[in-house]
């Protein structure tokens, strides 16, 4: 079902004929029954006065802002009233109000397992808005409780997909590593979920990522290890660069080593480098050659 406009008028007007027409039976009826010869057309005149007063009465609403009022006329939708004020519409109808704020949905930290099976926590907040008045009242059951449930869904649906973080593949997309990828995906899928519910999902954000607790130090070695290997290479990488620009810097400068010479001196600058101590530099008086 989607939304469209219903009929309505000033209800200051209205409003003024009700109190009007409400005193006016009012005074018919006690003015007929004070007197000594009742006459039946004065009470009934007076009698119907105050049922139409009611019956105006019943078509007034104030409609406040950023809210909206769906009318439902003996079970048939007659359309929805947007805009603030007092407004005079149908009588004896139904009207619903429904919030057009922009609100927020925090869910609770589900405890999910990730792509690669490792359990995580992870929660996120929505920011949604309702858009089409007529789905959220009657396509749903309660679009408010509807939402939660989705977003709680998606969530879990989502960290299903991703691991949550990677070791090996640097381009892979990740929980930790990748956040608004992810939120984006997020959003996307519970656009989907929630359009039945005529819902408009304004943004998505992870609040709360972290391993579960039961694998969280052992998770933490894993990278602190990975840490360390990643710098150690990094080391290397740099200690091989500068010995080969110092054995080429002698030799450019008329000093030419052997073999044994060239072998020990590789060693010695790759210890001194690689080593995570000060090296100890030790002078040798002798010859290599014995």
């Amino acid at each position: 079902m989607n939304e469209k406009k219903a009929w309505y008028v000033s209800g200051y007007l209205a409003l003024l004929f009700s109190l009007a027409a409400a005193a006016g039976g009012a005074f018919l009826i006690i003015y007929e029954a004070s007197k000594d010869s009742v006459s039946p057309f004065g009470i009934g005149a007076g009698i119907f006065l105050v049922l139409l007063a009611a019956i105006c009465m019943s078509s007034l609403m104030i409609v406040q802002p950023n809210e909206a009022k769906v009318v439902t006329f003996f079970g048939t939708y007659m359309g929805s009233v947007l805009e603030s004020g007092l407004w005079m519409v149908l009588p004896l109808t139904n009207k619903t109000n429904i919030s057009l704020k922009v609100r927020n949905f925090n869910s609770q930290t589900l405890k999910v397992n990730d792509a690669e099976g490792n359990p995580i926590e992870i929660g996120a907040v929505v920011v949604f808005k309702v858009m089409d008045t007529a789905r959220a009242s009657y396509d749903v059951d309660n679009y408010e409780r509807f939402v939660e449930i989705q977003s709680e869904t998606a969530v879990r649906h989502i960290a299903a997909q991703y691991p949550y973080d990677t070791f090996s593949d640097d381009a892979a997309v990740s929980l930790r590593g990748n956040a608004d990828e992810v939120a984006a995906e997020l959003n996307r899928e519970l656009q989907n979920r929630l359009a039945v519910a005529g819902v408009k999902v304004l943004e998505t954000r992870l609040t709360h990522l972290a391993y579960a607790q039961e694998i969280a130090s052992a998770m933490l070695q894993r990278q602190q290890a990975i840490a360390i290997v990643a710098a150690r290479s990094k080391i290397v990488e740099g200690a091989v660069g500068m010995v080969d620009m110092a054995l080429r810097q002698l030799e450019e400068n008329g000093i030419s080593l052997d073999d044994e010479r060239r072998a020990a001196m590789v060693n010695n600058l790759m210890v001194s480098i690689v080593s995570d101590r000060a090296a100890t530099p030790v002078i040798n008086t002798g010859t290599l050659y014995g």
